[in-house]
């Protein structure tokens, strides 16, 4: 998460080195050539200010995250980063440029506040309360508001962590043996 988080920096440093010449990777909507935009969108920031206020949830809400493995966890981002970018796409304000982590924040807080019911996991069900209590006030954000704040990243990108903990849960191993075994053939 630290690497990840000091590539973000790293590219908001060129982009104000360059006068926003990344901003151009931000997604426009409904224009089918802004597709490509998708992915690069949720690596950019409209400023410093934009970038500090993504930058603690995402180490914090990414760290616990990863801890179930890395390899879901980049297949749980890149879902929210799909679903979020497309909800973006499909519904944002004509003319608007969206950029920024906070889809992703967004939708891994909604992986982690579901991942231990759909998983049957007490303890996930616990660390999802806790970064409810944590950080459950930001739920508000995907409402509208502020027109210059994506709502609909926000929405869309939790909507895209909720369908990963879905699409990555845990299988769970088929029971062999018991009192009914014998009843199925």
């Amino acid at each position: 998460m630290v690497l990840w988080v000091a590539l973000l920096w790293v590219l908001e440093v060129v982009d104000s080195a360059t006068g926003g010449s990344l901003d151009t990777y931000g997604l426009s909507p409904r224009n089918f050539g802004e597709l490509r935009d998708v992915i690069p969108m949720a690596f950019l920031h409209h400023g410093f200010a934009h970038l500090i206020s993504n930058t603690v949830p995402l180490l914090v809400l990414g760290f616990i995250a990863a801890l179930s493995g890395l390899r879901r966890f980049a297949a749980v981002v890149v879902t929210i980063m799909i679903i979020g970018g497309l909800g973006v796409w499909l519904t944002a304000p004509d003319h608007s440029n969206t950029v920024g982590a906070s889809g992703v924040i967004f939708g891994l807080l909604g992986y982690l506040l579901v991942r231990g019911f759909v998983n049957r996991s007490g303890l996930d069900i616990v660390v999802g309360l806790v970064v409810l209590a944590v950080y459950g006030s930001v739920l508000w954000g995907v409402l509208p508001g502020d027109p210059s704040i994506s709502w609909q990243g926000h929405l869309f990108g939790l909507i895209g962590g909720v369908a990963a903990a879905f699409l990555f849960r845990k299988r769970r191993p088929a029971v062999v043996g018991g009192p009914a075994a014998g009843l199925i053939r």
